[in-house]
């Protein structure tokens, strides 16, 4: 059989692991295909020195390599939701050449599209690696599970906010400290923004909700909220009441539609997700008749993501073909999602008031006054006439009734901050 040609753009720490990982396991990879795969053309801004391409043709310019390479699949590793990016991918496509991406936010805006395309030409449009690094969830939700109609997918997505969780709870420090701490590191970058506000998260769950259910991928449509305000405090109050807060992506069928969410979240402590730590990611899948199953590995990193995208480079190589999100782009539905304000679940609230007499009656009387109950309270020590924090958790309510509680709540005079409020799923 013929040599796969594989041309790569973009050479960072994905691209540069990609390389090698070809290089260094080239027996191996022939001998699983029954073909050679070969690097037949790379681009980048500049020629990394640390990478066996001296015998390579290389560009400058990921677009002439596009439409000019010799190549059968490109590897597109520049990132970017557009740009050049998808540039390079379509003309690939439209030159009817498969295409392999770890493009996450390109996916989750333009997927349909680059589906489309792949389908017109007869080729793949391939994203193991977008999603969780080297854990195969795509190939597990499109194929491994596809017997089943799923019911929920959730995860921890972002190994730098689960990082960042992690370290908090075990060290007892504030987020802006160990944010710092992680971007020292180089698990977080000089504008962790994507990161630690949940975007990067919801491009995953985006691409998750549609595998799962058979959808047209619609991020506007995802309800994102990040981790920035998460205290010390929440994370001790948690472990106290028996939870670990988990940045989550949630994808899950009701019967108002499809949630489409991403929040920070307490998870009983002793559960599956909550024990996955540091920058460790993990997805579950629950389907009708397999049950729940549980992918945990590293979600990110140049060795992890790159074995994510030879898996599809393999794919490829072998003429294993399925449809790009499952079933044909023309035949995935239109995303009905439950609007959050019909979520139903319990929540823990986050309050500074003034210790003085009447504040909890006050706060009881917001509450009732919306219909929802209230489970547990906890207040450590007095400090008349001072402020205190006082923590509460209340039974399973409507998102709407919670929201105009805790806006009852706020307008309380002895309440000094505005709440916090997080979700609590009972996994």
């Amino acid at each position: 059989m013929d040599e796969l040609k594989i041309a790569i753009a973009g050479l960072g720490t994905v691209g540069g692991g990609t390389v090698k990982l070809l290089h260094q396991q080239a027996d191996l990879l022939a001998a699983r295909t029954g073909r050679p795969l070969r690097l037949v053309a790379c681009a980048a801004l500049e020629k990394p020195a640390d990478l066996p391409l001296e015998t390579i043709p290389f560009f400058t310019d990921a677009r002439v390599m596009a439409k000019d390479a010799d190549y059968d699949v490109l590897v597109e590793l520049i990132g970017g939701s557009g740009g050049i990016a998808l540039e390079v991918v379509t003309t690939a496509l439209k030159r009817g050449r498969h295409v392999v991406t770890a493009n996450k936010a390109m996916v989750a805006h333009h997927g349909l599209l680059l589906a489309e395309l792949a389908e017109q030409a007869g080729v793949t449009f391939g994203f193991e690696a977008a999603v969780a690094g080297g854990i195969p969830v795509i190939k597990a939700l499109r194929e491994g599970l596809a017997a089943n109609r799923l019911s929920q997918v959730y995860g921890i997505l972002n190994g730098t906010c689960n990082y960042i969780l992690t370290t908090m709870r075990e060290t007892g420090r504030e987020f802006t400290d160990v944010l710092a701490e992680a971007q020292a590191l180089g698990y977080a970058e000089a504008d962790p923004s994507f990161d630690i506000d949940g975007v990067d998260t919801a491009h995953k769950l985006s691409i998750l909700t549609s595998l799962a259910f058979g959808t047209k991928l619609d991020f506007a449509k995802v309800h994102v909220e990040g981790i920035r305000h998460v205290s010390a405090f929440d994370i001790r109050a948690a472990e106290e009441l028996g939870y670990r807060i988990k940045l989550l992506g949630i994808a899950r069928r009701t019967e108002s539609g499809i949630e489409q969410r991403v929040h920070p979240c307490m998870v009983p402590a002793r559960s599956s997700i909550a024990c996955v730590e540091g920058v460790f990611n993990a997805v579950v899948a629950e389907g009708d008749f397999v049950g729940r199953t549980v992918f945990e590995g590293r979600g990110a990193g140049a060795t992890p993501t790159a074995s994510a995208v030879v898996a599809d480079l393999l794919d490829i190589a072998a003429g294993r073909r399925t449809p790009t999100f499952g079933i044909p782009a023309a035949a995935l539905a239109p995303l009905d999602v439950s609007p959050m304000e019909q979520h139903r679940g319990a929540f823990y609230i986050r309050l500074t008031v003034l210790d003085r007499p009447g504040v909890f009656a006050d706060i009881a009387a917001a509450l009732r006054d919306e219909d929802v109950s209230m489970e547990a309270i906890l207040q450590r020590g007095r400090a008349p006439g001072e402020t205190v924090p006082v923590v509460m958790t209340v039974h399973n309510t409507l998102e709407r009734s919670m929201t105009r509680a805790v806006q009852r709540i706020q307008a309380i005079d002895a309440v000094v901050e505005t709440p916090r409020l997080i979700r609590i799923e009972a996994f």
